[in-house]
């Protein structure tokens, strides 16, 4: 339950430096920015595996908390351009 909400504040923490980094105006409340920061998160793990994976016995990646904004503005730029 613990790792839940660890979880959730992080990805929140990662949502909002995205939305910062992006330029424009975002109408989203607090779950959407940690929903955006959570994906983000796996988003960002994608790319760091395709690109080096860590050594066996690391519990994450070295760059997580960077690669994890990386993916967040992913996101970001993929929900402005895309409408469903």
């Amino acid at each position: 339950m613990l790792h839940l909400i660890w979880s959730i504040i992080i990805g929140f923490i990662v949502g909002l430096i995205a939305r910062a980094i992006m330029p424009g105006v975002d109408q989203m409340g607090f779950w959407m920015t940690a929903i955006i920061g959570i994906g983000g998160s796996l988003v960002g793990g994608l790319i760091g595996m395709v690109v080096k994976r860590p050594t066996p016995g690391t519990p994450f990646h070295p760059a997580g908390i960077l690669l994890s904004i990386i993916g967040a503005m992913i996101l970001l730029y993929v929900m402005r351009h895309v409408h469903f």
